[in-house]
């Protein structure tokens, strides 16, 4: 007997499928142009490495996201018309899902949630030109009425999110491009005041890694939308690797342009460049910002309830919802979601390893999805908890040293995973699968489900 989340579900109709510019990439390109991608780019990246290099740092970053943490979940999304709970469960087995990757990506989108309601507040205060801080009963206030609001919607409006997002999107993009033009003549007088570029070079690809790696296993649900290879591929190359290099490169640059014509802005953080052009300008643009930032909060909620829900059924989404939310709240208000990069690496540490293992899983099953294994897949698991461990080593008290050649923790964590689950696998550590047709479940698109793994217990 397969679980529920898994006996439930049916594969996506190749009728209900649309082009990659209609899908995948205005979706992918509306998660880098949220602006709790770039806020904090600048910082400690642009001080230490020419603007050209750091340039190059997110076109590398951009292209590793794409073949390493989006391509296999796409595929397997594509192929099978299955979304990644049901993907994942090849990796990780029919009980091991119920964790990983469903209720992960679940706890992980409240801390999303967290980061977005503290954005939010933030640019609401500065938009007001209101200095008040975490902590204080005017972010309280305003923290709690927009975190339990955009939960609602996501929870019961999401549909009417879904149809102006793209809409939203042009509102970061317009934003972006502004900002820019009013500091471009700043750019070529921006000077390296503490030359290290390599640690530039690795924090700019742990920043935009860590920040994609739950996107990019979510690849599955964004691939299940896709008509064919060709569009999982310029999907990505378009949403992921061309937009990292507009939403990530254009503030960079500001910033830089911005701290060279103005001494007086001292901090590297973008919000600091919107307010030092001023007046009524300065005051529209946070709040731009702030209802750009609708979609991000309500998808946020959404997938968290939906995790929640499809693992736990027993216990009602909205109710499963509003546990979560409060958490990220809380989370908000205190300050504690301000620390962007300890966040990303968390996150990386997390998902790095589990797109790790289903790529090692992917490539062993001759590039196709061999369906669910029975119970917990120890190959899985065991990859996950040391590429956990080595994700996460950035954040442990370890010497100097060792933090010091530590990042990009997300790419050693996703090759730790790799490698480890490929080395279990072949040592026999993979569950059976169980044929869907035999347990009542709609085939895959793809159909062909790989032998690999059925003779081993």
């Amino acid at each position: 007997m397969l679980p529920e989340y898994i006996a439930r579900s049916s594969p996506n109709s190749t009728a209900n499928r649309a082009p990659w510019y209609k899908s995948t990439a205005p979706s992918y390109a509306g998660i880098f142009l949220w602006v709790a991608f770039y806020v904090s780019m600048a910082q400690n990246t642009i001080n230490h490495a020419s603007l050209g290099l750091c340039i190059a740092a997110l076109a590398v970053a951009g292209l590793l996201s794409y073949a390493l943490f989006y391509h296999v979940p796409a595929m397997l999304g594509m192929q099978t018309g299955f979304p990644l709970y049901v993907v994942g469960s090849s990796t990780f087995g029919t009980t091991g899902g119920y964790v990983m990757p469903g209720l992960l990506m679940g706890l992980l989108q409240v801390g999303w949630f967290a980061v977005s309601t503290f954005f939010a507040t933030k640019f609401i205060l500065s938009g007001v030109h209101s200095e008040a801080q975490p902590g204080s009963l005017s972010f309280i206030v305003i923290g709690v009425i927009w975190g339990y609001l955009m939960a609602y919607i996501g929870a019961m409006g999401i549909q009417y999110v879904a149809r102006v997002s793209l809409y939203l999107n042009l509102i970061p993009f317009l934003m972006i491009l502004i900002v820019f033009s009013k500091t471009a003549p700043g750019i070529s007088n921006h000077v390296v005041s503490e030359p290290n570029p390599l640690f530039a070079f690795t924090l700019l690809l742990q920043i935009v890694i860590g920040f994609f790696a739950t996107a990019g296993a979510a690849g599955a649900d964004f691939g299940m939308n896709n008509r064919n290879e060709k569009d999982v591929r310029l999907g990505g190359l378009t949403g992921i690797a061309l937009a990292v290099l507009f939403a990530g490169g254009l503030p960079i640059l500001s910033v830089a342009g911005a701290r060279a014509l103005n001494p007086n802005i001292q901090s590297f953080g973008y919000d600091a460049v919107i307010s030092s052009m001023g007046g009524v300008l300065a005051s529209a643009m946070f709040f731009l910002f702030t209802i750009a930032s609708i979609g991000p909060a309500c998808f946020c909620a959404f997938i968290a309830g939906n995790s929640f829900s499809t693992m736990i059924p027993g216990v009602k989404r909205m109710s499963s919802t509003m546990a979560g939310v409060t958490v990220a709240i809380i989370l908000a208000v205190t300050g504690a979601a301000a620390d962007l990069i300890g966040f990303f690496t968390i996150v990386g540490a997390s998902f790095g390893p589990i797109c790790g293992a289903m790529a090692a899983d992917y490539l062993l099953s001759g590039k196709r999805w061999p369906g669910p294994r029975e119970g917990i897949n120890w190959a899985g698991y065991i990859a996950w908890a040391i590429g956990f461990v080595i994700g996460i080593l950035p954040n442990l008290p370890v010497s100097p040293a060792l933090k010091a050649h530590a990042q990009p923790a997300v790419l050693y964590s996703f090759f730790a995973g790799f490698i480890i689950y490929a080395v279990l696998a072949k040592a026999g550590l993979e569950p059976c699968t169980v044929p869907l047709e035999e347990a009542g479940v709609r085939a895959p698109i793809g159909g062909n489900q790989s032998k690999r793994g059925r003779a081993t217990a």
